[in-house]
């Protein structure tokens, strides 16, 4: 079934500016906060061309309160947001849920998220990647699925691993240091 064309809207949090698409069924976007409203805008454009600005309806503009709250550093759930993903890879679906079930301050790790939904060690990567094309990052807590011994591991958001780095530290999580940037040889 078809449905309409999205809309959506650009708005303030305490770390920039996110984004958020809808449609007659639920949230089909979400992008984390950028520098300003109009790459805010951008980044649901990309995904999302067709897209064009709108008020949001009642459970949107819940999910819009709610991510202002998580950025304020306020515990917050997104369980409750209807979701339009489209068509997903079957494995993809299921990690989605598997990571969707993740509270705030809770974590685990990709080849974990992988034993949970019975793949090997080898589908970690898989995870990994459907992490990476999330097209609903907080709402679906990507930034709580971490590299093996803790360590922050990719994140395709703006701000890279820095920004998932931060968004732990709101919810109380302490993750191994990001490593230094290439250093200068010292002779």
């Amino acid at each position: 079934m078809a449905h309409d064309a999205p809309n959506y809207l650009s708005f303030h949090t305490a770390m920039g500016f996110c984004g958020i698409a809808w449609n007659d069924v639920g949230i089909v976007c979400f992008r984390l906060p950028a520098a300003s409203a109009a790459a805010a805008d951008r980044l649901i454009l990309r995904r999302h061309p067709q897209a064009a600005p709108g008020l949001p309806p009642a459970p949107v503009a819940d999910a819009v309160a709610a991510a202002t709250r998580y950025f304020e550093g306020q515990e917050t759930d997104f369980s409750d947001c209807a979701l339009d993903l489209g068509a997903q890879k079957p494995f993809f679906a299921r990690v989605y849920d598997t990571v969707r079930a993740l509270k705030w301050g809770q974590t685990t790790t990709y080849g974990a998220v992988a034993k949970d939904l019975g793949a090997g060690p080898e589908a970690a990567r898989d995870v990994g990647q459907a992490m990476a094309t999330n097209p609903v990052p907080l709402i679906i807590p990507c930034h709580r699925v971490l590299a093996a011994g803790g360590k922050v591991g990719g994140f395709s958001a703006p701000g890279g691993s820095a920004a998932k780095a931060r968004m732990l530290a709101l919810e109380g999580v302490r993750t191994q240091p990001l490593p230094p940037a290439q250093q200068a040889f010292g002779f």
